[in-house]
């Protein structure tokens, strides 16, 4: 089973009565690894007046922390934090910095900036999925190669590399859940003349029908 994050680190900024909002977002693994951006946005902008923040981690979503860094109780730290659980993704950190502008905005109109910060923030970063996945190495010869090639063509599957020597070595990123799809249609389209080399479990990044190792 997935679970779904932030796939860049970004920062997204607008006006709201004069006061400048920038939101901060970045994917992260551990409390101390949020609050290491948490200080480092701290103090890269120092001068602001608020750095208001929100973080959830786990693919449970066990760990949810907030502050309101001085704003009205409510206002901030929980705007952010239910953007973040409103579009359902974890291991993220968020900072959403105010620049007082001279203009009070009211408890309603501080909860609309925030989450509109967090909300910009969050678009900007891109939400993606991350899915179990393994290595799949599939070793042939030469006179099978057409049909694999013409398999994954018609399934949709990814060959991230071939190499060519007395044999031919395909390497695929393969999700767990379609594992045995991979590997039976492999078996049956070659009658078995093959070798099928699967790899350990680890995460990676899903997009559409392929899968990314995480940069």
């Amino acid at each position: 089973m997935g679970y779904f994050t932030i796939k860049d680190e970004a920062s997204s900024q607008f006006e709201e009565k004069k006061s400048i909002f920038i939101g901060h977002i970045k994917r992260v693994y551990t409390e101390d690894e949020a609050k290491s951006f948490i200080n480092k946005v701290k103090t890269d902008y120092r001068d602001a007046r608020h750095n208001v923040y929100a973080y959830v981690i786990g693919q449970n979503m066990g760990i949810q922390r907030y502050s309101d860094d001085g704003e009205p109780q409510g206002t901030g730290g929980i705007p952010v934090l239910e953007v973040i659980k409103k579009n359902e993704i974890t291991d993220v950190v968020i900072v959403v910095t105010r620049y007082f502008g001279g203009i009070l905005l009211g408890k309603g109109g501080l909860v609309r900036a925030y989450s509109k910060g967090a909300a910009m923030a969050v678009n900007d970063g891109g939400i993606v999925e991350k899915v179990k996945g393994v290595v799949v190495d599939i070793i042939l010869d030469y006179d099978m190669l057409g049909k694999v090639q013409y398999l994954f063509e018609q399934k949709l599957w990814y060959v991230e590399s071939t190499d060519y020597t007395d044999k031919v070595r395909l390497m695929m990123y393969c999700p767990v859940d379609k594992l045995k799809d991979v590997e039976s249609s492999i078996i049956e389209v070659t009658n078995g003349k093959c070798q099928v080399i699967v790899g350990d479990e680890e995460y990676y990044f899903k997009f559409d029908n392929r899968l990314f190792k995480e940069s």
